[in-house]
């Protein structure tokens, strides 16, 4: 990554749903697409560079997003993330033995 991503109003897209969330951002490094292992899938995508800023596992109940939802400058745009994390605590919930 050449320069990094710092402060708010960073658009980044939701490959899932194609919606774009505005997110406050702070960081110099990214996940290179073509590294990733098959168990990951790509959820997110800058639209300043186009670099990863979400990715999930395919294989447990884990996602990660490069960003700080929890900054909200949208206001509400990160609130999909929390209620996926929460999904996944659910899921997680009614199969864990």
């Amino acid at each position: 990554m050449k320069f990094g991503h710092h402060g708010g109003n960073h658009p980044v897209k939701d490959i899932d749903n194609n919606t774009v969330m505005i997110t406050a951002q702070n960081h110099g490094f990214a996940v290179d697409e073509a590294s990733m292992p098959a168990t990951l899938r790509v959820t997110h995508k800058s639209l300043f560079d186009g670099t990863l800023q979400g990715i999930h596992r395919t294989d447990k109940p884990a996602f990660s997003f490069q960003g700080h939802p929890e900054a909200s400058p949208g206001p509400h745009d990160a609130a999909p993330l929390f209620e996926h994390f929460i999904e996944l605590i659910e899921q997680y919930r009614k199969t864990a033995k």
